[in-house]
């Protein structure tokens, strides 16, 4: 703002001292030798029109990890990221000057940055609610035709690596509370790669990224998730890196190549994670709607109906991802007596900003059915509020409850778009689920 201030003052200092050289006696020596005045040009004559937004811009978080690029597409006040397949949506772009705010309204996120002079570089930092606190990384972005990762520079590729990642991996991971599996799917054309890795409570979106010289390079960001992963090949055809998430969370990870099968054979059954601990196989609950109206499961609403209990939380992608199923879902059942209630972990336990962000989730998926404040996300204290469940392993976790008033399946976790035909089988065998229970 300085800088605009003393641009300013100067070009009037300017415009001062040509009144005065050409004041009325100079101008009619002007007239006299047939030489036409021309108009004094004024300051917003000079203060050249604001540089446009629009376009490609290759972005990147500054991840204690390294670059996590993206690819970010602005079209006047809305915008875009682009990973892969996917387009996630920015909710708005707000611009003053040469600052320019990047809202990401439904995930409490957004990037801040200012533009260069010349209209090529946005330079700033993206901020996000978090459970610990408030997530920080630096941004920057350029208009920029590069590929999203540069070509590997200082790659060691060792004798018995592997020429593509393409396939099914199976992966083990480690982080401060031990390891856990997952399975990595990739597709490989030239050196671009594409895919997801599956955990037992989802999976890490659309990733996309570069293979080259033994250097495996994925990431992701959707306006809340910044996901990082590195891997080197190693001589026994296997993978070895580090995976980070915003930054705070990090893990060490290996890979090695499966079958087709390694879904069912690496990870836990997701029908299978949580149990009940009532005899009565009744799931009991009493929490406030948006309203502040008590909600409880005796309620003459849910009597006699089939009711699908989902436990997520706004700020959690695959919850986002089955959000507007169970929309879809409720509208198109509940004449046939079904119906839908969302018990809400969220990360900050203040009733007001978690009463907001539900209001913006239900909004931004057309939800007509029962949001409820349950409590914060820490999975031992959400299972302290839900005791007739034995866990809760991950967000979202699907209870499935018949006609009977009884728990039928618990799904713990859900495999989004992102995973293709896996994504495509849940939403068949879910739905297949309500009308199993609506038959009976």
């Amino acid at each position: 703002m300085m800088r605009e201030a003393s641009l300013r003052v100067a070009v009037l200092v300017s415009w001062v001292a040509v009144a005065v050289a050409v004041g009325p006696g100079c101008k009619r020596q002007a007239d006299a030798a047939g030489t036409p005045s021309k108009p004094v040009a004024t300051v917003a004559d000079r203060t050249p029109a604001p540089a446009s937004l629009d376009g490609r811009w290759r972005a990147e978080l500054a991840s204690p990890g390294g670059p996590l690029p993206f690819v970010l597409v602005i079209d006047g006040t809305s915008a875009h990221v682009v990973n892969a397949d996917e387009r996630a949506d920015i909710t708005g772009v707000r611009r003053s000057g040469d600052r320019v705010v990047f809202e990401i309204e439904h995930y409490d996120a957004a990037i801040e940055a200012v533009l260069s002079e010349d209209g090529a570089a946005l330079r700033g930092e993206w901020r996000k609610r978090a459970a610990e606190g408030t997530s920080r990384l630096p941004f920057a972005a350029a208009r920029t035709d590069l590929p999203r990762f540069a070509a590997a520079a200082d790659a060691d590729n060792p004798p018995g690596a592997v020429a593509s990642v393409a396939g099914t991996w199976a992966v083990s991971f480690t982080d401060e509370d031990g390891p856990f599996p997952g399975v990595a799917e990739l597709e490989q054309t030239g050196q671009r790669v594409s895919g997801t890795i599956l955990t037992g409570t989802g999976d890490y979106r659309y990733l996309e990224g570069r293979y080259d010289g033994g250097l495996l390079r994925l990431s992701t960001f959707d306006g809340a998730h910044a996901f990082l992963f590195v891997a080197r090949a190693r001589p026994d055809g296997s993978l070895a890196g580090d995976f980070w998430s915003r930054d705070t969370y990090h893990a060490t990870w290996t890979a090695t190549p499966a079958g087709d099968d390694a879904v069912a054979t690496v990870l836990p059954n997701p029908y299978e994670e949580v149990s009940m601990t009532s005899a009565d196989r009744v799931l009991r609950f009493s929490f406030p709607d948006l309203a502040g109206q008590t909600v409880s499961f005796d309620d003459a609403r849910f009597r006699n109906k089939v009711v699908l209990v989902d436990l997520f939380g706004t700020w959690c992608p695959n919850c986002n991802d089955l959000a507007p199923l169970l929309s879809a879902w409720h509208k198109r059942y509940r004449e046939r007596g079904f119906e839908v209630v969302g018990l809400a972990f969220e990360f900050t336990g203040e009733a007001d900003r978690d009463r907001r962000m539900l209001q913006v989730f239900r909004d931004r998926y057309d939800i007509e059915f029962p949001l409820l404040l349950a409590g914060v996300s820490d999975k031992a204290e959400a299972a302290k509020a839900l005791p007739d469940l034995s866990a809760i392993k991950s967000y979202p976790t699907s209870v499935f409850i018949g006609r009977d008033g009884k728990v039928h399946k618990i799904h713990s976790g859900f495999a989004g778009p992102g995973t293709g035909e896996h994504y495509e089988r849940l939403v068949a065998d879910m739905e297949a689920t309500i009308e199993e229970l609506l038959n009976h």
